[in-house]
C-alpha cells in the first residue's frame, strides 16, 4: 500500500490550534461497500485504496469526527450501532471502537479534535433522532448521551470549530441548522437555516466558515451555501457544484474542501469524481480526480 507523502502536524491559524492535515478518506457506500479510500487534498489527483470496513455499510457519519490521529465512522445502513476507526497516517483495515446510544444511519459527525459528536440520523423505524451523543476521540468506548437537537434530523451533516458544532439539513427537506457548544453537555440551539432545504448535503469546512453542498431537495440539487461558524445566521449562496449530486462525502484541510462521489439521481450511473472549492472564497467547485470505488455515493468522509 502507498505510504502517506502529504500528512501534516496540527496546523496553526488565528488564536487556536486546528486539527486539520492533508489528507481525506472516503467510507463505504452504495451496494454496503467495505472500501476505505484516501486523496491527498492539496493535489488533484485520484484516490488511492486505504484498506477496509469491518463491515460492509452506506450511509455512515457524512463527515465522522476526527483528530490528528483517529477518525471515527459512526452508524450506518441498515441502521447500526457500530463504530469504527481507522488512523489516517497509516492504511489499513478499520478497528472497534465501541458502540452508539441506538442504532442509526445518517448521522452528523463533527469534532473539536478531542470529543467527537454524532448528530441525530435515522432509527430503525426510519424517524428522524433528535439524540445527540459524543466519544472522547483518543478513547476507544461506547458513546454517551450529550443532550438533544432542536428536532429530529436525519441524513444531516455536521461541521465544527474548536468551539461549535452544527448539524446541518434533514429528511425529507428540511433547511435546519442546529448548533451546540462541543466542550460542553446540553441541548442544541436554533442557528438558521441553508438556503434550500434538503437531505443528504455535505460539509466541507476551515474552523471558520461551513459550507454545504448538494444534497437531495427531494431531487439532487447543485447548491453550495455557507455560514460562518462563530455567528448564528441563515445560510448565504457560495456557488454549484459541477452537477446537480446529493450524497457525497467530504474532506477539508487548512484551505480546500473536497466534495467526493455522490449520487446525481440516475440509478444506473456510478459517480466517482470529486471536486473541491477553496473554502475562504466563493465560486463554483474545480475538478479534483476520481474515487476508485464505483459505489460511493452515499459513503462517508473525513480528513485527518
Amino acid at each position: 500500500m502507498t505510504p502517506p507523502t502529504l500528512f501534516n502536524p496540527y496546523r496553526f491559524a488565528g488564536s487556536g490550534a486546528k486539527w486539520y492535515g492533508d489528507r481525506g478518506l472516503c467510507f463505504g457506500g452504495n451496494s454496503k461497500s467495505k472500501t476505505i479510500e484516501y486523496i491527498e487534498i492539496p493535489t488533484t489527483s485520484n484516490a488511492t485504496d486505504f484498506g477496509d470496513l469491518l463491515t460492509g455499510k452506506n450511509w455512515v457519519s457524512r463527515q465522522s469526527p476526527s483528530n490528528n490521529d483517529r477518525i471515527v465512522i459512526m452508524g450506518g445502513d441498515t441502521r447500526t450501532v457500530d463504530m469504527e476507526y481507522v488512523s489516517p497516517a497509516s492504511t489499513g483495515n478499520a478497528s472497534d471502537f465501541g458502540d452508539l446510544l441506538l442504532a442509526l444511519a445518517g448521522i452528523g459527525g463533527c469534532s473539536n479534535g478531542t470529543r467527537g459528536l454524532g448528530m441525530g440520523g435515522d432509527k430503525t423505524d426510519y424517524s428522524n433522532s433528535d439524540v445527540i451523543q459524543y466519544v472522547e476521540i483518543d478513547t476507544t468506548g461506547n458513546a454517551t448521551d450529550f443532550g438533544d437537537l432542536v428536532l429530529g434530523q436525519a441524513f444531516c451533516c455536521g461541521i465544527s470549530n474548536e468551539t461549535y458544532g452544527l448539524a446541518a439539513g434533514t429528511e425529507p427537506t428540511g433547511n435546519d441548522i442546529s448548533y451546540v457548544t462541543i466542550d460542553t453537555t446540553g441541548n442544541a440551539s436554533d442557528f438558521g437555516n441553508l438556503t434550500v432545504g434538503r437531505r443528504h448535503p455535505c460539509s466541507v469546512g476551515n474552523g471558520t466558515r461551513g459550507c454545504f453542498a448538494g444534497g437531495n431537495s427531494p431531487s439532487p440539487t447543485d447548491v453550495i451555501d455557507y455560514v460562518t461558524i462563530d455567528t448564528p445566521a441563515n445560510a448565504t449562496d457560495f456557488g454549484d457544484l459541477a452537477a446537480n449530486m446529493g450524497a457525497m462525502a467530504g474532506c477539508d484541510n487548512n484551505d480546500r474542501g473536497v466534495y467526493m462521489g455522490g449520487y446525481n439521481g440516475d440509478t444506473s450511473s456510478t459517480q466517482k469524481a470529486c471536486q473541491y472549492i477553496t473554502v475562504d472564497t466563493t465560486g463554483n467547485t474545480t475538478t479534483f480526480g476520481d474515487l476508485t470505488n464505483d459505489t460511493a455515493d452515499f459513503g462517508g468522509g473525513s480528513g485527518n
